[in-house]
């Protein structure tokens, strides 16, 4: 294939030469022999990669293109789309670890010679690891013609990676770049899944990997995940094999129920909406791995992924589980499934006598009950099935009826929330249900478990609070308990929370009771007219505020905050002195004449979710906050903009007369989007100074433009008085003292509503005495 062939898009360029985009964009418009557009469209135009490689050796910008970006390009420039070359590059590489010598072999003729000969090698290879009827279909010798460049380039990458980690690097890039077509479900929930369904060893199971992806992992080398879901299609899981487990526990501790856990982590899994397969990747080493996955293209990239990662017997079928079950009659050890959330079209009028609704003939709109039967109806006796939920399917009252046969025959053993932010959509608190297929002739288990993991996340850490740290106020007793959010959830609090009540109680059953936290519930106690699964509404409320002690804490620290602001209240104002000259006389300058004088650096925040930086965002300048954002990545080809001690944040967006002064608590985070950095220079200006002017109310009103539903700032307007530094000092020194009492009347404020809130409770629910 010649080198233009292959197209590249801005972005791939900026990547290429390891600059943003803004520096490609500039290339184009300052160079006239700048390569020209030859496909794309007129706002994302693609270039011919050989000319574009060409052009930047000429200009002394690129040495060599890393091989990795060579092959990503010829894969993303591949006439039958990126999921098509995944599938060719992916048979590609299973070869090349099953069967080097043949493809050793076939290497060494030419590029039409490989053409010919690799159908023939492949079929056997891809036969032999995912049985006859597999998915993965491939074209003839003339449809691979045009992919050998790129399948000789794959080969290469993985003699440096590893095949396994080469088609985890592409596949992980080829979904993080169409994430509109995928639902990428986090590593974390994933680890917690298949820990509860016993598939992994418990020291692996204690926590849950952090950031997108391990070095070597499925996620890729360059940390890109892995695991996804075409959107609107059936749910994948999250990393694969190799996710890195924080605490470990010593073979002495291990209680006979852990070393139950390790047995079944030998046994057979099944996903039946399988995406790419990340959650069989999480499964750890089973004995045998069966998928299946409605999106063909899918359920071929899950075949290889899978075939890549394990040396297990791997079964992988296309179609709808639901409509057309291709495993009828199979039993494993567990299921792990993520499926489609509120499906209408699932097959309600054509399955209605169908075998598998042992429970309940599921309604048109209960489509998750359907798959929680479809997956009680692939385990064994004893075996168990860990799904995702919504949390709509615990208290439908549309579902209540199969909800209640599956207490009373035992089949729900525990219902687990999630805190909101843990899998999309990210907006709600999604649950986990553990489900056991009962034994014939074994009695229905009495009790089940349930679990508000972001009760657990949101309760406050015990004794007092530092100074300026937010305080979360306890949430009201049946209330969805608050949650930090996407990205910045404590997962192995999450885990250890539900792993050892779990654990405890599938030994015994039964656990410690932990208010708001965990309970162990007769199952009679849920067979009312709602049944209602929702662990809040059945978990003991936590003591109001953290117990009386806790509230007496709280005041206590409320009295010193408020002495500290009375301390800090500013002196009544003084009139300018005589010989000063009046505001409006003084000489001024605007932001964007000290950058062009380089007096201060002027930066924009470019960064969205994604990596392993906190972000910190516009909501958290605005409540003076440290980073709460999800830790994130910049947008591809820019790199992120990180704080610095003295850098001086405005929001941009919304008309508030905010500027802050970043502290050591805050530097190093990445600038979020909708926000300017001010970067002064220390012999030139004075941060506090240039944020106290900067939040002047008229200097932000002239400074600002007005659209139809929101108001903007342009920070190169924003005016400053010209002063020697001496005085911007001195007035540098007010406008910290200022800033100081402000964020004490912020956290006098947060540890009031804390006690306002404790006190309403403790009044309501007996434990507070009014008096």
């Amino acid at each position: 294939m010649p080198d233009n062939a292959a197209e590249v898009t801005a972005a791939g360029i900026a990547r290429l030469a390891g600059v943003g985009r803004a520096a490609v964009s500039n290339w184009r418009r300052r160079h006239a022999d700048f390569p020209k557009p030859v496909g794309g469209t007129e706002t994302s135009p693609t270039f011919a990669l050989g000319d574009v490689e060409r052009w930047l050796r000429a200009q002394g910008k690129l040495a060599e293109v890393p091989l990795r970006e060579r092959v990503w390009q010829l894969l993303t420039g591949h006439p039958a789309g990126g999921a098509a070359a995944l599938c060719q590059v992916g048979a590609v590489l299973l070869l090349v670890r099953d069967r080097p010598a043949v493809w050793h072999r076939l290497s060494e003729g030419t590029d039409d010679q490989l053409a010919e000969m690799l159908p023939v090698a492949l079929d056997p290879a891809l036969t032999a690891r995912l049985g006859e009827a597999h998915p993965v279909h491939l074209p003839d010798a003339a449809g691979l013609g045009p992919t050998v460049p790129l399948l000789r380039g794959a080969a290469e990458l993985a003699a440096d990676l590893g095949p396994r980690e080469a088609y985890a690097f592409l596949l992980g890039r080829h979904l993080d770049a169409n994430l509109r077509q995928y639902t990428l479900t986090p590593p974390a929930p994933a680890a917690l899944m298949a820990a509860l369904a016993g598939l992994v060893p418990v020291e692996r199971a204690a926590t849950s990997p952090g950031g997108k992806g391990a070095p070597g992992g499925p996620g890729g080398p360059d940390g890109t995940a892995a695991g996804g879901r075409a959107a609107g299609g059936r749910a994948a899981g999250a990393q694969s094999v190799g996710a890195q487990a924080a605490g470990e526990q010593s073979a002495g501790e291990q209680s006979a129920g852990e070393q139950a856990a390790r047995e079944r982590a030998a046994g057979s899994v099944l996903d039946p909406a399988s995406g790419t397969g990340g959650l069989l990747g999480a499964a750890g080493s089973a004995v045998s791995v069966y998928a299946q996955e409605r999106d063909p293209d899918l359920a071929a990239l899950t075949a290889l992924r899978l075939a890549l990662d394990t040396d297990a017997p791997v079964r992988v079928a296309g179609g709808d589980s639901l409509r057309a079950d291709a495993f009828p009659g199979l039993a494993v050890d567990a299921v792990v499934c993520h499926p489609p959330f509120n499906e209408r079209n699932w097959g309600h009028d054509e399955l209605a006598y169908d075998p598998r609704w042992e429970y309940g003939f599921p309604a048109r709109t209960e489509s998750e009950l359907a798959w929680v039967q479809h997956a009680l109806a692939h385990v064994r006796d004893g075996g168990t099935a860990v799904l995702l939920m919504p949390p709509a399917a615990a208290s439908r009252r549309s579902g209540r009826r199969i909800r209640a046969d599956l207490l009373r025959r035992g089949a729900l053993r525990a219902v687990v929330a999630l805190p909101a932010g843990a899998a999309p959509p990210y907006g709600i608190p999604l649950h986990l249900w553990v489900l056991r297929r009962p034994g014939a002739g074994q009695p229905a288990a009495p009790h089940v478990l349930l679990i508000d993991a972001a009760a657990a996340v949101a309760a406050p850490a015990e004794g007092p609070a530092a100074p300026g740290a937010t305080t979360p106020a306890p949430a009201a007793h049946g209330a969805v308990a608050p949650s930090p959010g996407r990205g910045k959830l404590p997962w192995q609090t999450v885990h250890s929370t539900v792993l050892d009540a779990w654990h405890a109680f599938d030994r015994g059953g039964a656990a410690p009771e932990r208010a708001g936290v965990c309970r162990v519930l007769p199952v009679i106690e849920l067979l009312d007219d709602d049944v209602d699964l929702a662990p809040a509404r059945h978990l003991p409320p936590p003591a109001a505020g953290g117990g009386v002690a806790e509230l007496a804490a709280i005041r206590d620290r409320l009295t010193a905050t408020l002495t500290r602001t009375a301390e800090l209240t500013p002196a009544a104002p003084a009139r300018p002195r005589a010989e000063e000259p009046a505001a409006d006389r003084r000489p001024m300058t605007t932001v964007g004449e000290l950058a062009r004088a380089g007096a201060l650096v002027l930066k924009s925040g470019t960064t969205a979710a994604g990596g392993s930086v906190p972000v910190l965002t516009e909501q958290d300048v605005l409540a003076g906050t440290g980073p709460t954002g999800p830790a994130g990545g910049a947008a591809e080809g820019d790199e992120p903009v990180l704080t610095e001690p003295g850098d001086v944040v405005v929001p941009l967006i919304g008309g508030g007369t905010v500027a802050r002064v970043v502290d050591e608590s805050t530097a190093g985070a990445a600038l979020g989007r909708n926000l300017s950095l001010l970067r002064p220079d220390p012999e030139a200006l004075d941060p506090w100074f240039l944020a106290g002017y900067l939040r002047g109310s008229a200097n932000q009103r002239q400074a600002s433009s007005y659209a139809s539903t929101a108001t903007r700032l342009d920070v190169r307007r924003l005016r400053l008085p010209r002063l020697p530094l001496a005085d911007q000092r001195r007035y540098g020194e007010r406008y910290r003292t200022l800033a100081s009492f402000e964020e004490s009347l912020r956290h006098a404020a947060r540890l009031g509503e804390q006690l306002v809130r404790g006190l309403y409770d403790g009044l309501a629910d007996g434990t507070v005495e009014p008096h």
